[in-house]
């Protein structure tokens, strides 16, 4: 699996949510779950740990020469909610 975001994006996002998307990479490394969470662009939630915590991250799959990878777009501390909806589902 590849990943790509913005750096200057991925400052905003951990000045904002004190969240790195460098870290947020962890959640597809073990159990997690994905929903839509946009049509146009598709985009992705995927919820999971990251660094000891939960986490939810918005994410897009694009395509380049070498295959598909996914674009990072956000992430953030899982809200109560997202926590929940992980439990019932892992």
């Amino acid at each position: 699996m590849r990943f790509r975001f913005d750096s200057e994006k991925a400052r905003e996002v951990l000045r904002k949510h004190g969240v790195t998307l460098e870290g947020a990479q962890e959640i597809f490394d073990q159990a997690y779950i994905v929903d839509r969470k946009s049509d146009d662009p598709e985009q992705f939630r995927a919820i999971g740990w990251s660094g000891g915590r939960s986490c939810a991250l918005i994410f897009e799959i694009r395509k380049d020469s070498d295959g598909e990878f996914y674009h990072l777009i956000t992430a953030w501390r899982a809200t109560n909610q997202e926590e929940e909806a992980y439990g019932q589902q892992i």
